[in-house]
């Protein structure tokens, strides 16, 4: 798509660092440069006003990664793109079946009302959860591998969503100030939320984590 458009040498795209490489690879192979803009830190997608603070005049196209099964501001992207005359790509994530979107919600409004010690997902703009991914308060990333395996002893799966935000990555470093990409990656933590979980197990894990983040809250 971005040959397609006319993306080659010479040329910037805009690209979330937050995600794997797939994306700044992409560009690269077009032959134009991926620079890397913030996230929004509740979407976990591209913010507007921080691609806006990327765009020079070289600027010719942005890429927006869906993530987590929450949409990215793409009205205000799109409109962003308007203004400057860019290109607005968007890619999403594997489609979740319909049938489980419903039970994905239910399993994720539990856990929500449940879990406490960690901040839990936004569930706005028909969000999907195609991963429920929290945050661990404290002190960035030492304080949430931790807490992962201590819940990771009690029997819970869970994994680190994005372990190195791709400007951090050889081949794509760049010394560029992306704060909430950094402490998302820091913090960020998916828990599981498959199609088969019984309401037992979401309990079993509820409690894992409420006994390890109160001893956290109590910590502060």
């Amino acid at each position: 798509m971005l040959r397609a458009a006319g993306a080659g040498v010479g040329d910037e795209v805009v690209v979330p660092a937050f995600g794997n490489t797939e994306v700044a690879q992409a560009v690269s192979l077009a032959g134009a440069v991926p620079v890397f803009a913030d996230i929004d830190p509740v979407t976990y997608c591209l913010d507007a006003s921080a691609v806006e603070a990327a765009v020079t005049s070289r600027t010719v196209a942005i890429v927006v990664v869906h993530r987590f099964g929450r949409s990215a501001d793409i009205a205000g992207l799109h409109r962003l793109g308007q203004r400057h005359g860019l290109l607005v790509l968007e890619q999403g994530e594997s489609e979740t079946p319909y049938s489980e979107v419903g039970e994905r919600r239910q399993r994720a409004a539990y856990l929500s009302a449940k879990l406490k010690g960690v901040w839990t997902p936004d569930e706005g703009d028909g969000h999907t959860f195609q991963q429920y991914v929290v945050r661990v308060p404290g002190n960035g990333r030492p304080d949430r591998d931790a807490f992962a395996r201590a819940i990771r002893a009690k029997g819970v799966e869970c994994s680190v969503p994005v372990k190195t935000p791709v400007h951090r990555m050889p081949g794509f470093r760049r010394d560029v100030c992306l704060p909430e990409t950094e402490r998302a990656a820091d913090e960020t933590l998916a828990l599981p939320i498959a199609g088969e979980m019984s309401r037992r197990q979401l309990h079993r894990m509820v409690s894992a984590c409420n006994a390890l983040g109160g001893l956290l809250q109590l910590a502060f």
